[in-house]
Parts: structure tokens; sequence; C-alpha cells
């Protein structure tokens, strides 16, 4: 017997429509001072300088002909009103989905961020433009084109999707090609790309694998009882960890539940709109909540 599949619908619709800003009404307010933000600035100085490169999502009003709900792309609105803009090409969707769309977003690794930079210059962008474009200084983006340079292949392999900060590369680079491996080996089997962690690697570096070997000093003659007393630091750390493991769990467990009823409540258009009218400031603690993508560290002075 054959199964008859249901046609698949399409998420939005297959052109973009221009339509006045004016006419767009988002769906959740803007926190205090999101303006002032490095995100927004960002954001600023791209669509200043190149445009809207992703169109907001929008859905027709059902109560009000003419009239678009904003899914997605509040602060891109927020930055053409700024630049006196009044029109912007946007998807609009089929579905009224409120709350999905920058939980699919992957964020650029560093070394992604580097190839990005080169394939650009690559083409003929200057640096002046992209760091005009990414609201960054000229020399940011010209230490992302130097990213990887002094880093072995094999480094870059390990790190190349992780989110590994610049500085961390800048350290590698100190090391010959075996202990960088060593190096990403560690980072990696640990989740720790952190440039202290990678500091840390560096001075329990033997010289014979460092790119220039420094003079002995009394720092490298204490390394030895320097990696002791992180030894003893990093034991005393898991004990306390421990101590507080069984009521961070349960409290864990907690935020889990109640963050994923928030997101599927956020999902719900006429939820959100009713929020957004009615009690604003309930809505924006439910996203606070529901954004939320890591615990906050647990220090010692904490525990």
């Amino acid at each position: 017997m054959e199964v008859t599949q249901p046609p698949i619908r399409l998420a939005f619709e297959r052109k973009l429509l221009l339509l006045s800003i004016d006419g767009l009404f988002p769906l959740k307010p803007l926190r205090a001072k999101v303006k002032e933000s490095k995100k927004y600035l960002q954001i600023l100085a791209s669509v200043r300088t190149i445009g809207v490169v992703e169109p907001p999502a929008v859905i027709p009003d059902p109560q009000n002909a003419g009239s678009y709900l904003l899914l997605d792309g509040h602060l891109r609105i927020e930055a053409l009103k700024e630049l006196s803009i009044t029109e912007v090409l946007c998807l609009v969707a089929t579905e009224d989905e409120t709350y999905t769309y920058n939980k699919r977003t992957n964020r650029m690794s560093a070394a992604q961020e580097h190839k990005m930079v080169v394939r650009a210059m690559d083409r003929g962008v200057s640096v002046d433009k992209m760091a005009r474009a990414l609201g960054l200084d000229p020399a940011s983006i010209r230490r992302r084109s130097r990213l990887l340079e002094g880093i072995c292949p094999e480094a870059e392999n390990l790190l190349k999707d992780t989110s590994c900060a610049m500085a961390v590369f800048d350290v590698l680079r100190m090391m010959k090609p075996i202990r960088q491996i060593v190096a990403a080996e560690i980072m990696t089997g640990q989740g720790n790309y952190t440039a202290a962690f990678a500091r840390t690697i560096l001075v329990a570096t033997p010289a014979d694998q460092l790119v220039a070997p420094s003079a002995p000093s009394k720092a490298k003659t204490n390394t030895v009882e320097h990696m002791a007393r992180l030894e003893k630091e990093l034991i005393g750390l898991q004990s306390q960890v421990k101590a507080v493991e069984d009521s961070y769990g349960i409290d864990n467990l907690h935020l889990t539940v109640s963050q994923g009823y928030l997101r599927k409540l956020l999902s719900n258009g006429p939820v959100v709109r009713w929020l957004s009218r009615n009690r604003p400031e309930y809505l924006e603690q439910f996203q606070s909540i529901a954004e939320i993508t890591a615990l906050p560290t647990i220090t010692p002075a904490d525990a």
C-alpha cells in the first residue's frame, strides 16, 4: 500500500517584500541600553557600510491589514531607523514562530573569521572597508588576517571549530609544532580554550620545545613548584565543587525544565503578543531566562 506524503509547506514566501519600517511592529521590547552594546554598534556599522545582509523576518498582522509583526531582526531595524532609512526588504514567514531564529545561529570561530578575512582580502576588499563594516579597528582586521601564521596544520585542525580566543594562537606561536599539537589536544580534552590556560601550558613547556627559549630566570627555576601549587589548588577546587554538586545539580535540573517550558511558550505568537502588550516586564524576564546558554561559573568564594 502506497503511503501519500503530505506536501512540505514552506516556512517563508519565495520572494522578499519591500516594506515600510513604520509598518513593522516588534513583538518584544528592546532591553535598556541595548544601543550601547558592542553587538548593536557592530550591526550599525555593518548596515551603514554595506546595508542589510540578512533580511528581517516578518509575518502579516492578522488584526491590522497592511501591517506586519517583526519576528526577527529587531537590532537591524533599530539601526535602519537610526540611519533614517525608511524601507527594508523582508522575509515573510508563513508560520507565527517568534523565538526560533537565533537558536539556529552558529557562531564563527576565530579560525573561521581568519579565513573569511583572508578570502575577502584576496577578492580585493580593503582592510579599512572591512573594519568599517564590522565595527572594528583596522589593526584588529590585520591581526585576524595573520592569525594562523606559525600555527601547524594539525593544531589548526584541532582548534578550527572551537571557541578559541585569538590570544591563544599568539601563545601557541611561541611553541614548536609538536608542542602546539599537544597543547591543542590538552585544551580540547579539557574543553578549556582560554588564553590563561594556554599560558599555563606554555609555562610547563620544556625549553627545547619553544621557538625562542628565554634565558634561565627565577620564574623558570620555580616552574616545578608553580605546577605543584596549581595541582594542589585544583584538588582543593574539585573538593569544593563536589561539596555543592548535589544542590547545584537539582537547581540546574529545575532551570533546564523551566527554560524548556519558557522556550515553548515564547514560540507561540499570540502569547508573545499578549505579553508584549500587557506584561512587557514579564516578557523581558522570560526572554532572559530562555536565552541562557550556560550557567555562571562557580568560584571557590561562591562555594
